[in-house]
């Protein structure tokens, strides 16, 4: 049985991100410990540590240096920079993906670049919030999402489609992307998200959007949210899938083992989030982020 920890008093739930909610999908103990209590638990997520540590710091690096270069600062400048033999190979793959114009992200010279943007929009009565890698925006009207994913392993595209980023950062967008639209909203057919691989430069995973599946999203993303929001500790089940728990900080919590999982023996179908930052792990600055009302 997991530790008792009904003397603590649940913090109420005031926002959620795509990762809040796959946590609550994967494991309504975790989520709750983690959304619910804000327990931070002293344990490893992964072994080896260092390289752990690498993997988290890689991603995190990778995802900097892109974003220097999509507010304009120079490519050979930002080469320069780099010294680890990793990230420069993904750096390389990045600039042949983009090319040195940015023509193979930007349809037309006309067309808008938004790295590192925040949309929020309220929902099931609190708030909904991603912060996009990076935001296209086709002179056409169209938008495209790009999502870096620096990845050890290939996540199955199926695998890629079932996750809530893919749902949440799509319906946002239909919900919340007016602002870049010149006030109107995107229709979903216009809305199309990718995932690029530095690792695997040409396995690019690519999910386009239309009405029917935006209405699903919604509804489903709504429902879900008023359920987390409303879980009380007695319904906190922890995950019938314990090979979750070895890559679980609050495993040991939960009298669900000690010794973290290896990266060697991690299975991509459990967890294909890399070590980039998630909203749920900065504090998001709401006055930079473009909100809408329903």
């Amino acid at each position: 049985m997991p530790a008792d920890t009904s003397a603590t008093m649940p913090y109420p739930i005031t926002r959620f991100s795509q990762a809040s909610l796959q946590d609550y999908l994967d494991c309504r103990r975790r989520f709750y410990l983690r959304y619910r209590l804000r327990l931070v638990w002293p344990a490893l997520e992964a072994e080896p540590v260092e390289a752990f540590e690498r993997e988290t710091d890689l991603g995190a690096a990778f995802h900097r240096l892109v974003q220097q270069h999509l507010v304009g600062v120079p490519a050979e400048l930002l080469t320069a920079r780099i010294a680890d033999a990793d990230l420069a190979a993904w750096w390389r793959a990045y600039l042949d993906f983009v090319r040195p114009d940015l023509s193979g992200i930007r349809p037309g010279a006309d067309a808008r670049l938004y790295p590192e943007f925040g949309l929020s929009a309220p929902l099931a009565g609190v708030r909904l919030v991603a912060q996009y890698d990076l935001v296209v925006v086709a002179p056409t009207g169209q938008a495209t999402i790009y999502d870096w994913k620096t990845s050890r392993r290939l996540p199955q595209r199926q695998r890629l489609a079932a996750r809530m980023q893919t749902r949440v950062y799509r319906s946002l967008l239909a919900m919340a992307g007016g602002s870049l639209n010149g006030g109107a909203p995107f229709p979903p057919e216009a809305i199309t998200m990718i995932y690029w691989f530095p690792g695997f430069p040409a396995a690019e995973a690519r999910f386009a959007y239309d009405n029917a599946q935006a209405s699903r999203d919604r509804q489903a993303l709504e429902s879900l949210m008023a359920e987390a929001q409303a879980l009380e500790e007695k319904e906190a089940f922890l995950t019938d899938d314990e090979r979750r728990c070895r890559f679980c900080t609050y495993r040991s919590l939960c009298n669900r083992g000690v010794q973290a999982g290896t990266m060697d023996e991690e299975d991509e179908s459990l967890e294909t989030e890399d070590s980039s930052t998630d909203e749920d792990e900065v504090d998001l600055d709401f006055d930079q982020i473009t909100e809408i009302s329903l």
